[in-house]
């Protein structure tokens, strides 16, 4: 049987947002309903480098199919400037339960960039007002894209207020997204004031004021992923309906980690897990609820279903390059 081997071009290609967020959504719903199995994400810490591996493995079942994979991602912050290597890469191998072949070897990096923001489109589907029409970035990265292009197929979209200490970050977003929504540069307050907002920077110190955020926003804050990071300020988690992705890996690393960790966040703050809201158990946005905030670290679950999806359109599509990896001969 023949794996298919997917390049950042083909995941890209083959990732259709619409597809990906629906399968992220039944990933969500298949973990809450126990249709899913999540080992905890393990780490190898290389302080020597200064840097991580981190193995993410999942099994999903559902109604109409079933699959299996592996996420290898690292994080090595000191890649750019010192090897001109991106800070984080992955590499998914997508099986089939049943056999154990695998099925498909495919970029992680652009697969994580998009599940992600999957994720948050997921959250913004469930929390956030319904009429919303205004997105704020805080951070123009490339996950800003991925918030922009997935949370656009759940929302009405029309403008998005970006805000970077990097103009040319900004320039850039600009430029590529400026002929389909009214992009236009504003501050952090300016952002966090939006129906939707995404943060997804790195920062240890808070950087999104309480009352800078709008009466009845929703927040998918998306940047911390590591003990100590931290960009909403307290007051705003608590002030909250605030609904996490794992509750393990959000006390761990998610942007709770900090408050938690000092005792002013505790588990009677955290309204649940997003699985939870989307298959009916706890509520999602209701008339009575201000500030909503998900707390996402990205589960391997996102990473399986995503997998799936594009996995299947690169198989009817022809995408990618299939090569012979498991040998028959017994």
């Amino acid at each position: 049987m023949e794996t298919l081997l997917l390049n950042p071009a083909a995941v890209e290609e083959a990732t259709q947002l619409p597809a990906v967020v629906s399968a992220v959504e039944d990933a969500f719903a298949a973990y809450a309903s126990g249709d899913a199995q999540m080992p905890a994400k393990s780490y190898i810490d290389l302080p020597q480098y200064d840097g991580d591996f981190r193995s993410m493995p999942a099994y999903i079942q559902s109604d109409d199919w079933d699959g299996a994979g592996i996420k290898w991602v690292n994080s090595h912050p000191n890649n750019p400037e010192e090897h001109g290597l991106p800070t984080v890469m992955g590499t998914m191998i997508y099986s089939d339960p049943e056999t154990a072949v695998p099925l498909a070897i495919l970029d992680g990096t652009t697969l994580t960039m998009k599940r992600t923001g999957a994720a948050a489109a997921v959250a913004t589907k469930h929390l956030a007002v319904a009429d919303a029409t205004s997105l704020g970035l805080v951070g123009a990265g490339v996950q800003a894209h991925s918030q922009l292009e997935a949370i656009a197929t759940v929302r009405d979209i029309e403008t998005v207020v970006v805000a970077d200490q990097d103009a040319d970050a900004v320039d850039r977003f600009v430029a590529e997204y400026g002929d389909d929504f009214d992009v236009r540069e504003g501050s952090i307050a300016d952002a966090v004031g939006c129906d939707v907002v995404s943060t997804t920077t790195p920062v240890e110190d808070p950087i999104v004021p309480r009352d800078a955020v709008g009466e009845h926003t929703h927040v998918n804050a998306m940047g911390a992923d590591a003990e100590d990071k931290h960009e909403l300020a307290d007051e705003i988690l608590l002030d909250a309906k605030l609904v996490i992705d794992d509750h393990a890996q959000c006390t761990h690393s998610g942007e709770i980690n900090v408050p938690y960790a000092a005792g002013v966040l505790t588990d009677d703050d955290i309204h649940g897990a997003l699985g939870d809201v989307v298959v009916g158990d706890i509520a999602g946005r209701t008339d009575a609820d201000g500030v909503t905030v998900f707390d996402s670290t990205g589960l391997a679950i996102q990473d399986v279903a995503s997998a799936h999806v594009v996995y299947e359109y690169a198989q009817d599509n022809d995408v990618g390059t299939a090569m012979e990896l498991v040998g028959t001969d017994l």
